[in-house]
């Protein structure tokens, strides 16, 4: 079993629904229609679910039960501020597409990041090479792997570039043709702000298992 933090809206919102529509699946366990003619595209993320990662996937250090884990994000909800992501478009990660921040947009959802990594991190077990060796860290720049060695996770504080995945790795060819139906089923989320209201604890029963919504939180308001 493994745990991961997650950026995620409540499950009846607007944006999750037009994600899971998307997607063909809901995290939260909500029916959704199949995402008929588009199955290869979106099989990755609707395996994960629709969110935006703050703490990667890990397992839990031995000795560390989950009801520790359960309490510990509890509580870092209760004192992190909600915050608002002030634009989010649909952009391009390599060959994948994703809801990302606008520009000048990111400053607030990196801080958010670089405090669940830090604060998770006592709850993580050490990677095993097995894991290691599919993050294939001989293809990284050194300070990814660094931080693959250090913090289970290559992309982590300068290196984290928030995203929402939307697609799997996408053709040259068909990018022009998905960015459309993109712009089309997300249009009335593109360009627009973004509210950080509250964290999910995602959990993977086991591996290659789909990801499921096991609590969701709401961040501290005013």
């Amino acid at each position: 079993m493994r745990y991961a933090i997650y950026f995620s809206m409540e499950a009846d919102h607007p944006l999750t629904r037009a994600a899971a529509s998307w997607l063909g699946r809901d995290a939260f366990g909500e029916d959704v229609p199949a995402a008929t003619g588009r199955e290869e595209l979106v099989a990755d993320p609707a395996r994960y679910g629709f969110h935006g990662t703050l703490k990667a996937p890990f397992h839990l250090r031995g000795g560390i039960d989950p009801a520790s884990l359960f309490d510990a994000f509890d509580e870092f909800c209760a004192e992190t501020p909600a915050f608002e992501i002030p634009e989010v478009v649909i952009g391009q990660l390599g060959p994948f597409f994703a809801l990302v921040p606008g520009m000048d947009s990111h400053a607030g959802i990196n801080a958010l990041a670089e405090a669940c990594v830090r604060t998770f991190e006592p709850f993580r077990a050490l990677l095993s090479e097995a894991d290691i060796a599919r993050r294939k860290p001989d293809a990284l720049p050194e300070r990814q792997r660094q931080y693959l060695l250090e913090w289970g996770y290559p992309y982590v504080f300068e290196e984290f570039r928030f995203h929402m995945t939307l697609t799997g790795p996408v053709p040259e060819a068909d990018r022009s043709d998905v960015r459309s139906r993109l712009e089309m089923h997300f249009g009335p989320f593109a360009g627009k702000p973004l509210a950080t209201s509250h964290l999910a604890l995602f959990v993977e029963p086991e591996r290659g298992a789909p990801f499921h919504v096991e609590r969701i939180k709401p961040l501290k308001t005013a």
